[in-house]
């Protein structure tokens, strides 16, 4: 496949994926959503079926990769670097659309959350700027789960184990089934097979993290979030962003020499 073919159809997958990933967080978090405290279960099969849908789609054109851990196991497994560059940009290039869609899918209540007096801070503007700085202080504004990962227990060295061991599982299961005739993707029943272990991944794995398992996913949109007009949206967390992204890279890489050592 060509490098054209590779961008585009990451960028097209990559940003289906966080386009249903991202709007299942914003369905059961934000108010004036129909599916508010859906909970848990809803977010982690969401973000399984965003995963088969976006392999669907980008799997025929680019492999559906559509995380920067798979593309770099894969090289590691096949010893091909070459590409790596353009999966990875169209990666967090989609992953930035898709989180501007949600956005745009989710407007009136994006503003609806970040203007309620419970949410944003007691009686009065004073009081919602006040709340606002409070959370830009405290790194993860309002909405940013819509957005990307944070941790439930901020330690440093947990966080990026839990990632790690998630991202393992994953990209094992990617390397040992379901890889197109070419090995460089997904095809049909990997898709649906590793949407089903990103749903067993959210549901055993999920709670310490959320489960970013992907760079792109995690660092995408949290650039959005930084860049949108949101009112009263808080901060980003940067200090917390390096874990997503590190975690599952390494994750991916441990899998791929597991894999080279125990499958190959």
């Amino acid at each position: 496949m060509s490098s054209s073919d590779i961008f585009i159809g990451e960028t097209i997958g990559t940003a289906v994926l966080i386009l249903l990933g991202g709007g299942v967080c914003a369905a059961v978090t934000l108010k004036a959503s129909k599916a508010r405290n859906a909970g848990w279960l809803a977010i982690a099969f969401g973000w399984g079926f965003a995963v088969m849908t976006a392999v669907y789609i980008s799997g025929p054109v680019s492999g559906a990769h559509l995380n920067p851990a798979v593309t770099v196991a894969l090289a590691i497994k096949n010893g091909d670097w070459a590409d790596v560059p353009t999966y990875v940009a169209g990666q967090l290039l989609g992953a930035m659309i898709g989180a501007a869609l949600v956005w745009v899918a989710y407007y009136g209540q994006f503003r609806a959350h970040l203007t309620d007096r419970e949410v944003v801070g007691g009686p009065g503007a004073q009081a919602t700027a006040v709340k606002a700085v409070e959370a830009q202080e405290k790194g993860a504004g309002p909405v940013l789960g819509v957005f990307s990962t944070g941790p439930e227990i901020r330690n440093a060295v947990q966080n990026l184990a839990t990632e790690i061991v998630g991202t393992i599982v994953l990209i094992l299961a990617v390397l040992t089934q379901g890889l197109n005739d070419e090995g460089n993707g997904l095809g049909v029943l990997g898709g649906l097979v590793t949407a089903l272990v990103v749903v067993s991944i959210g549901l055993s794995l999920g709670g310490p993290t959320g489960y970013a398992i992907n760079p792109a996913r995690d660092l995408g949109p949290r650039i959005v979030h930084a860049l949108l007009p949101l009112p009263n949206k808080g901060g980003s967390d940067w200090s917390y962003a390096w874990v997503p992204v590190v975690g599952p890279l390494v994750g991916g890489a441990i899998a791929a020499g597991l894999y080279n050592v125990a499958f190959a």
